[in-house]
């Protein structure tokens, strides 16, 4: 999402650079939506691909669909809206693979949970699509526990992917998490580190995160940034963090995660700095 418009103006070089980075750092997964950069990104990023095509054989594309933007790019919009029929995921489906110089798409999702939603809809056009090859994965963003349990009466949700971090814990108390291991479903999170560093915005929650995560953080010999990953990793329905940066090191960092395991008690010891109280 920053790498285009909406954040750093990446050129087609930058592009390139950054995804030869992650894949030497061995990231392979890349997270977009069809309206990021006001619905230019997708296509700045498919630029690489269409000059390098052999780089499609070693990344992961995931996109989303359902959010209709009032945008240059799109006349017909008159107003922000959701959109999850059967002819609108169709379309952006097609769309995306043009964009991105590709034959299908790794993973789908719904960007957000849409009050119009037809589960039959939504049903048939994940069918079509993954029949056709278009697809190989789907999932939802933003959802809540009931919203994933009626759509996945009709069609298997592999996906969800909401903010979660150490800054915002709701998933961990409205259900989304249990939900998640109850019906085998990936949870990914969106502002993993709570948008950025934690020593950003020095508030009185943010030094206690902070303190406590340095403490870890010098047991292990790593930075902050790992410990606050490797606490998301630490919950049974395996996170998978989306880091949203445009700092290769950042990214580094998220991968390092990866072998940091953190012990229970070190687990509920960042809790306490983020709650302000133990556990009750």
């Amino acid at each position: 999402m920053r790498w285009g418009s909406w954040g750093s103006n990446f050129s087609t070089y930058d592009y390139q650079q950054m995804i030869e980075s992650c894949l030497q750092a061995g990231i392979h997964s890349f997270d977009h939506a069809d309206i990021y950069g006001h619905y230019t990104t997708e296509a700045e990023f498919g630029a690489v691909i269409k000059s390098s095509p052999a780089i499609r054989e070693n990344i992961k594309i995931i996109t989303k669909c359902g959010i209709k933007l009032v945008a240059p790019t799109r006349a017909g919009h008159i107003i922000k809206s959701y959109d999850t029929s059967y002819h609108h995921i169709i379309a952006s489906v097609n769309q995306s693979l043009e964009n991105f110089h590709t034959d299908y798409i790794d993973v789908l999702l719904i960007h957000r949970p849409d009050p119009l939603l037809n589960p039959s809809e939504v049903a048939r056009a994940v069918h079509d699509l993954k029949k056709a090859g278009k697809i190989l994965q789907f999932g939802v963003s933003n959802f809540l526990p009931h919203q994933v349990n009626m759509l996945q009466k009709f069609i298997t949700l592999e996906y969800n992917q909401v903010e979660i971090s150490i800054m915002q814990m709701a998933a961990l108390h409205n259900g989304v998490l249990e939900n998640c291991l109850e019906h085998g479903i990936i949870p990914m999170a969106w502002a993993p580190l709570g948008g950025g560093l934690i020593t950003d915005d020095l508030d009185e929650k943010n030094i206690r995160i902070a303190s406590a995560a340095k403490l870890v953080a010098e047991k292990y010999n790593t930075g902050i940034n790992q410990v606050l990953i490797a606490w998301l990793h630490t919950h049974p329905a395996r996170i998978i963090p989306v880091v949203g940066s445009t700092k290769i090191e950042r990214l580094q960092q998220a991968k390092e995660a990866e072998d940091l395991q953190l012990t229970r008690e070190e687990w509920f010891i960042l809790w306490r700095a983020a709650t302000g109280d133990d556990v009750p």
